[in-house]
This record gives C-alpha cells, structure tokens and sequence, in this order.
C-alpha cells in the first residue's frame, strides 16, 4: 500500500471550476502518508476494502490518510502534525467505529480504507464529490478503474468489500464491480457524514452495525 500512496497522482481534470485536492504536493502530508502505512500495513496479508467517495478538504485531502482528519492522525494513529487542527465529520465517524471494532492496529490488520477516486475536488472552495458532475464522473471512469485495479493487486480480499455511501456511490462502483469483477460482492453501508449531519442521534446504533458488519468478514 505504501507503493501505491508513494507512487499515486492526481487524475488530469479538464471540467471547468474543479480544483484537484493534493496533498502529495505537501511535504508533511508524503510523511505522514509514508509513515501511516508503514506502521499499519506492513504485512502483506489481504484485506477487505472498504471504498468511500473521495476525500475532503479537512480530511484525506490534508493528511493524505482516507477519512483521516489532523486530530485523528495525532490521536489514533500516534503521528504528530502540524496541520491546522480541524475535525471532519466522517473522520470522527471512522474513528468512534474503529476504536469499537479494537481499535486501528487491530482494523488495518483486516481492512483497507479508500474511496473511489483517491483525490479529492473542491469547486468554488467547497467539497464535490466525483459524481456530483456528470462530465467529471465520465472523465474519472477510466482513471477510477485504473487505481481501483492497482490498488487491488497490492492485496485486496476479493471475496466481499464495503461501500461507503448508498445512492450515487453505491450505483457507481456497483456497475464498476459488475462490469471489471472487481469483488464477489458488495455490502452498502450508510456514510459517516450522512450520519454525523442527519442521524446523530442513532450514532450508536450506526457505529455497531459499522462495526458488527466488519467484525464478521474478520478472518484471523
């Protein structure tokens, strides 16, 4: 995986407006990239992948880790920053589940988080998601599939992976699945920041079918 992170660019996007979130381009974010997946997934075990939309601003697009926030990067992951200290909602999401699935030494042993689009995008200084534009969906596609296929080969189970985000996420890589064959089967989960914004008040039981859900693909 540290191949892949070290190794990956951003896709090349001609859709009007579009910023490519990269922060490969920032120093402190390639060592914290570097350092994250040496310490969590040093083995070469397979594991379920767990697959989101692609990263935000305050998140994976600053640090570089998939719904991985500066604090979460500090205080789960035990890596110090000095990136400005700001939380995202999906990453505190992640976090509450991991740390109730045994926490992050534990999870990385048998999931992988990342997202469809490794890169983020932001459009008059907000967060889009990769299918939020039709021609920008359409010019992913291929680069989408190619990342999806090499991240496979580093060592994905192929049996089952997860799908962060029902509707259009869900739709999508479901037809990618159908279509390269990518994994036997798909399960849908809800997205943390659905979640975090408008069913916080079943936080709980959103974190244990999280949780439930992932504690029984583990195989030890």
């Amino acid at each position: 995986m540290v191949r892949f992170w070290h190794d990956a660019r951003p896709p090349a996007v001609t859709t009007p407006g579009i910023e490519i979130l990269d922060p490969t381009t920032d120093p402190a974010a390639v060592v914290a990239i570097e350092t994250y997946y040496r310490r969590f997934f040093a083995s070469n075990r397979e594991r379920v992948f767990m697959l989101g939309i692609n990263p935000g601003r305050f998140g994976g697009g600053v640090t570089g880790v998939p719904f991985t926030d500066p604090v979460a990067l500090r205080e789960f992951a035990g890596i110090e920053n000095a990136f400005e200290t700001r939380r995202e909602l999906s990453s505190e999401f992640i976090y509450q589940f991991v740390t109730r699935l045994g926490g992050l030494e534990h999870f990385a042993e048998h999931f992988y988080l990342t997202a469809a689009c490794p890169f983020g995008f932001v459009r008059d200084g907000k967060n889009i998601n990769y299918y939020d534009i039709p021609s920008l969906q359409r010019e992913l596609e291929p680069y989408i599939v190619e990342s999806l296929q090499t991240q496979i080969e580093l060592g994905a189970r192929r049996d089952v992976a997860i799908v962060i985000g029902t509707g259009k996420n869900a739709a999508f890589l479901t037809r990618l699945n159908e279509a390269h064959r990518f994994f036997e089967r798909l399960h849908v989960v809800e997205h943390p920041r659905f979640i975090m914004q408008y069913r916080r008040k079943r936080l709980d039981e959103y974190l244990e079918k999280y949780a439930s859900l992932c504690a029984s693909f583990i195989v030890e």
